[in-house]
């Protein structure tokens, strides 16, 4: 599958699916603004293809972190039932249509990490990240920072419509038994602190 037809089934389906999940979304938002107040869309720099940085959008889940709390302490009751739902993640359609993201890839993570990725995690750069993932959808959160690394630069070899499609599908799924959404103790997973040895990743 070329980029370009990748791009144009990203533009397609994040449309498509803006205009489905416009009333949850803004049901959504408007129980974070009642409950928590503003902001009501979270933005993190994250980390994308070739290592640029991007603006992730997501909607707020946690409190303001100027107490020190740890993150599974400012995790509000609505916050986690937007994370077991999803419908936190439903704002980055919008990093699809802008480019930053594909419906399909690697998570984008924090780019703190990137000094602390392996040659051959560093991969993971190689294509845009995505909304979901081989990762999401074989363990999610449930996965060691190894094993989640490993699955994103396998769908990398292995890219395909084939594949993408399929790993849309097995989302709906995974969101419908809402599997692997946090690891034991953390709000989703601990920090990645490195696999070993840095090679090549500075």
């Amino acid at each position: 599958m070329t980029r370009r037809l990748k791009r144009l089934v990203d533009v397609a389906g994040a449309l498509a699916l803006l205009v489905v999940t416009s009333p949850l979304l803004a049901l959504a938002a408007a129980v974070v603004r009642v409950t928590m107040g503003r902001p009501v869309v979270f933005q993190q720099a994250r980390t994308g293809a070739g290592g640029r940085l991007f603006t992730l959008l997501k909607l707020r889940t946690m409190t303001d972190g100027h107490d020190g709390a740890h993150d599974e302490l400012r995790l509000t009751p609505v916050g986690r039932w937007l994370r077991v739902t999803s419908l936190d993640e439903l704002p980055q359609l919008w990093n699809v249509l802008r480019g930053d993201m594909s419906l399909v890839g690697p998570r984008p993570l924090l780019p703190r990490y990137l000094e602390r990725y392996s040659a051959e995690q560093a991969r993971r750069h190689e294509v845009p990240p995505g909304l979901t993932g081989l990762t999401q959808v074989s363990g999610r959160n449930g996965l060691s920072w190894e094993e989640k690394f490993t699955r994103d630069v396998w769908y990398i070899d292995h890219w395909s419509l084939r594949l993408d499609l399929w790993v849309l599908w097995r989302t709906l799924v995974t969101i419908t038994r809402r599997e692997g959404i946090a690891a034991n103790g953390h709000a989703t997973m601990p920090e990645f602190l490195g696999s070993g040895p840095v090679e090549g990743s500075r």
